[in-house]
């Protein structure tokens, strides 16, 4: 088989662990093979005339570096490394934001993982005198882009994209739920707005809760959260 990576390499792995006899042909001597084979003749390039070049490249070289039938466990064993240390990471976030007291997983659609994220990205809040400071921070705060009597607002690309981001995860969960974030979602659909313009609307208030449970953080009296 012609060295590849990404399919053709799981390819050859799975073939070699069946028992086929698989080895790596570099695509310069499939190359050669096949500009100096008449059957190409002045044919142009296909897939068939590659695949013939290259068995052809495999059956006259026997110096060609035989595929590891092994290696697919070999990335078994590296996923379920990765698995391990993903969970570990995991479990320690989730120990880390119980200590801390922090009341951001209170807010619907925030659990563990997102609280550590938006109080890592955040910092201390304190920076911030009011929320249309944060919302400003975070891309919340939406532009005005009206047209005649027609007021419309559009999505400011400012701000802290992965503060932004994890508000947009919250408020697409509060979306699709029943709770009041998503009464909220389908009053303002109601009114006129877009879906987009909903998720929106929706979008800044939860940044608005965001930083008042931040902001309620930093200031409890055993508070460890920055």
């Amino acid at each position: 088989m012609e060295n590849a990576g990404g399919l053709g390499r799981h390819l050859a792995v799975r073939l070699a662990a069946a028992g086929e006899s698989v080895v790596d042909v570099p695509p310069k001597l499939s190359a050669r093979v096949r500009v100096l084979s008449s059957f190409a003749g002045n044919a142009r390039k296909n897939d068939g005339l590659d695949a013939l070049a290259t068995a052809l490249a495999a059956s006259r070289n026997e110096r060609l570096a035989v595929v590891d039938p092994e290696a697919a466990s070999e990335v078994l064993r590296d996923v379920r490394t990765l698995d391990r240390k993903i969970a570990d990471l995991s479990g320690r976030i989730e120990a880390e934001i119980e200590t801390s007291g922090t009341t951001l997983t209170q807010i619907f659609g925030i659990g563990p993982i997102l609280a550590a994220r938006i109080i890592g990205t955040v910092g201390d809040v304190a920076r911030f005198p009011t929320k249309a400071h944060f919302a400003s921070y975070s891309g919340t705060a939406p532009l005005e882009a009206s047209s005649g009597e027609v007021v419309r607002h559009r999505l400011s690309l400012a701000g802290n994209r992965k503060l932004n981001y994890a508000l947009h995860m919250v408020a697409t969960c509060q979306a699709r739920s029943d709770a009041r974030g998503g009464v909220y979602y389908r009053k303002k659909i109601g009114e006129g707005k877009s879906r987009k313009e909903a998720l929106r609307c929706l979008k800044r208030r939860v940044c608005d809760a965001v930083f008042k449970s931040l902001t309620a953080d930093s200031q409890a009296p055993s508070s460890s959260v920055a």
